[in-house]
């Protein structure tokens, strides 16, 4: 490595965030190697995870940089990597009373979420296709083991398997197609691959443009994109609580934020027939995710075809390009990892305390609407949490949801995109219903819901998660009655990019 020490000293600067992920993992491993008890070894993942979001900082004063051909870490980067550290953060919160406490051994938990964070780090700051193969594959072999690790319960190792086929799966599609593009352009860095379809001469061939389509299917199952959606509820309700909640954050946002990234340095935007099959797929995204939605009767399922929906929106957002619709996918994207995290934050608390499987885990969450039956007269402070999270993904005004909805919605019309922003107003009037049908079971006098099912006793919020949900809560109702200081870094971070 040719680099001048200033270089070198730049590079280890701007990379600082990944380092002490990578660093931190390292030592909770070893901490979980000779001490096994989990208080000490959450205590020092949530301090390597403090430690990498404030590294930001550091590394954005260093400004934008191209770490040899692999990596850029600019402020579009940074901005996605502080938002997926601090996602991991609620979740090793939420993780510690849900499997078990001091009562379990569940340290190596930790590592694995730090590993997932670093792979989902490495996605958003990658610009070659062997960084993004890389970054996408340490996320993916990290949740295998985070939604089977209640090894002796029949759920999680269904949902374990489950998603570990269907990934395999949608890994090979991209590794072929990454192949097929390089096969013609002879290269694997994002930027490059822009420069040539940018050339007047240069037309992708039938097996180039087969390459952008598998690479759009292989991200299309990272998604959960209709068609390729079929594993998300199963995956969502298998999977232990607060691991669904990373799943529908960290994993969905990293992917995105690198999709984004990729059409928009490769110039894929230029391809008229991935266009048209993304603006379809948006539409079926929007409305399957909707009305399958309205069909369950189990919160965890909603949640699940309505991340699916959420998705769809975002597709929109994506679509109509320029520098107001990359502000408005990430404003959007902030808006759902916050609504997200707090509603299954909710339905965490609510399983916790109900630890009767044989490791420490429940043998099931609490995700039938039975459970949340008269919550609001049980636990008023859950069932206030959890409608403002329900609300905000309607998106009712006065929550982030709502200014994300609308900044997708007018991104949507001035890039001219009818069918697309159409679907969305239709898929969130049908949204509004199952979501108002989740509010009216929690406020219904009486311990029955709808299915004449008693509800489970209610578990009371630990202090670190009443902090969480607490602060989740001001912070969608914060931005979303004066979200000006989000836009206003949001308007630095995507500048790069356009």
């Amino acid at each position: 490595m040719n680099l001048v020490p200033s270089a070198l000293h730049s590079n280890l600067m701007v990379l600082s965030p990944l380092i002490l992920l990578a660093g931190s993992a390292v030592v909770v491993m070893l901490a979980a190697a000779f001490y096994r008890h989990p208080r000490p070894v959450m205590m020092l993942t949530l301090a390597g995870l403090v430690l990498s979001f404030a590294s930001l900082f550091l590394s954005q004063g260093v400004g934008s940089r191209q770490v040899t051909a692999l990596l850029v870490l600019d402020h579009y980067a940074l901005f996605f990597i502080g938002l997926i550290v601090a996602a991991t953060f609620v979740v090793a919160v939420l993780c510690y009373r849900y499997f078990g406490g001091d009562e379990s051994r569940h340290e190596a938990l930790y590592i694995l979420l730090l590993l997932a964070a670093l792979g989902g780090g490495v996605l958003v700051a990658s610009s070659h296709f062997a960084s993004f193969l890389l970054g996408l594959e340490l996320l993916s072999i990290s949740l295998f083991a985070l939604i089977a690790y209640p090894r002796f319960t029949e759920r999680p190792l269904e949902a374990g398997i489950k998603y570990l086929i269907l990934a395999g799966f949608s890994s090979g599609l991209l590794l072929f197609g990454m192949a097929l593009v390089y096969a013609q352009l002879g290269t694997m860095q994002f930027a490059k691959i822009g420069t040539m379809l940018a050339a007047p001469d240069q037309v992708l061939e039938l097996y180039g443009l087969a390459g952008l389509a598998l690479i759009v299917t292989g991200v299309g199952f990272k998604l959960a994109l209709v068609p390729f959606h079929m594993w998300t509820p199963d995956v969502y309700e298998g999977a232990p609580a607060p691991i669904t909640a990373f799943i529908a954050t960290v994993s969905k946002g990293a992917m995105l934020a690198l999709l984004l990234r990729y059409f928009l340095v490769a110039g894929a935007y230029q391809s008229q027939p991935i266009t048209l099959a993304l603006s379809l797929v948006a539409v079926m995204t929007i409305l399957v995710g909707n009305l399958l939605a309205l069909l369950q009767d189990n919160v965890k399922r909603i949640l699940a075809y309505s991340s699916i929906a959420q998705l769809g929106y975002l597709l929109v957002g994506f679509l109509a390009y320029g520098g107001l619709a990359i502000e408005a996918v990430a404003y959007y994207l902030t808006a759902y990892f916050v609504t997200m995290l707090g509603a299954f934050g909710v339905v965490t608390v609510l399983s916790g305390g109900l630890n009767d499987g044989s490791d420490g885990v429940a043998e099931r969450d609490s995700d039938r609407l039975a459970d949340y039956a008269g919550l609001f007269w049980h636990k008023p402070w859950l069932a206030g949490v959890f409608t403002a999270m329900l609300l905000s993904l309607a998106g009712i005004p006065l929550t982030m949801g709502f200014i994300g909805k609308f900044y997708v919605l007018v991104a949507g019309v001035e890039a001219s995109l009818w069918m697309p922003v159409i679907a969305l107003v239709i898929g969130s009037a049908i949204g509004l219903f199952y979501y108002l049908r989740i509010i009216a079971v929690m406020c219904a006098p009486g311990s029955k819901a709808t299915t004449g099912q008693i509800i489970r006793p209610v578990a009371s919020p630990s202090l670190a998660e009443s902090v969480t949900l607490a602060a989740l809560t001001l912070l969608l109702i914060w931005l979303g009655i004066d979200p000006a200081q989000l836009i206003d870094v949001l308007g630095a971070t995507v500048v790069q990019l356009t």
